[in-house]
């Protein structure tokens, strides 16, 4: 059985740096493709940042509050563990943080609902 295990969250001041990590078990992952999702309070899941578990292709959200200068999405394959680093965490980057993992497509994407599983997310509150 397919398991995500999101850890690293917590309680931060914005500006500071957090780690997320995300473990998988239960399945080979090299042709996986894995991502970050978050939800905020009261507003839809969305995308953060996906990468192939080869680290050959990866992919960021570009939205209005840009994470791509922030977040960095990169993995160890030995611990079968993938990990989003973000840097000068803002107030609005507040929110549950899901991992997903879709073995069906080949390159980093962005679509929630191809991904086939989940993790049971990790709270990031970032106070100002």
């Amino acid at each position: 059985q397919v398991q995500l295990v999101e850890s690293g969250g917590g309680l931060v001041q914005a500006g500071v740096s957090l780690r997320l990590s995300c473990t998988a078990s239960g399945r080979t992952f090299t042709s996986a493709v894995m991502a970050w999702f978050r939800q905020a309070t009261g507003k839809e899941r969305e995308f953060v940042a996906a990468t192939t578990w080869s680290g050959g292709s990866t992919y960021y959200a570009d939205y209005a509050n840009s994470v791509t200068d922030r977040f960095t999405i990169y993995r160890d394959n030995p611990k079968n563990t993938v990990y989003l680093r973000m840097n000068s965490l803002k107030a609005e980057d507040t929110a549950v943080y899901y991992c997903a993992a879709d073995f069906g497509r080949i390159g980093a994407h962005s679509d929630q609902y191809e991904y086939d599983y989940w993790g049971q997310g990790t709270q990031v509150t970032v106070s100002s």
